[in-house]
């Protein structure tokens, strides 16, 4: 789960995505990688593509700053 990442250009500017996302909808080799967990928070560009997945929201809003781009709640 830990792997470094280079996010791409964002085309319609900085911001990102994040949202909460149930284990379930994830695949098998993800869901084991993080039995102690019932969700993880994904980062999504504006196009929809998951860019990253981290254990909390304050964990992708962090990730996703770090990396230069504005990062916007979505329920």
């Amino acid at each position: 789960m830990n792997m470094k990442h280079d996010f791409p250009a964002m085309a319609e500017g900085n911001i990102v995505y994040v949202r909460r996302v149930d284990l379930t909808e994830l695949p098998d080799e993800v869901r084991q990688q993080v039995p102690d967990l019932d969700s993880l928070y994904a980062v999504h560009g504006v196009d929809g593509e998951r860019l990253a997945l981290v254990r909390d929201r304050n964990l992708a809003f962090v990730l996703a700053r770090q990396n230069e781009l504005e990062p916007v709640s979505v329920h």
